[in-house]
């Protein structure tokens, strides 16, 4: 569930930013498209790792945030930004390497 394509980065964007609406978060997440965005919301929200506000004003807002349950997984997001600083330089080489000898598929 948290590690599916999507999931990470939704719940990585509103741990760090906070409360955002709908075009915030498609803005934060490059590639990602609007119906995709929207099924991925609609299952945080549905497994309680999101919480949806609607307010009925015109014209109508919705924001999105993580959740109290969502929160619980700060540390995992922390783990992973320290491995990422710690590791981007050896990710770039593996990559460099691999591009420089060919795909070994070909």
């Amino acid at each position: 569930m948290v590690f599916s394509r999507w999931t990470t980065p939704i719940l990585w964007s509103l741990h760090t930013f906070g409360r955002q609406r709908f075009v915030e978060l498609q803005r934060r997440i490059d590639s990602i498209s609007p119906k995709v965005l929207t099924q991925r919301l609609r299952q945080l929200e549905r497994d309680g790792l999101v919480v949806r506000t609607y307010h009925p004003e015109v014209p109508p807002r919705v924001e999105y945030e993580i959740s109290e349950l969502g929160r619980g997984l700060a540390p995992l997001f922390a783990h992973l930004a320290e491995w990422g600083t710690a590791n981007l330089e050896r990710v770039e080489w593996a990559r460099r390497h691999y591009d420089d000898a060919g795909s070994p598929r070909g």
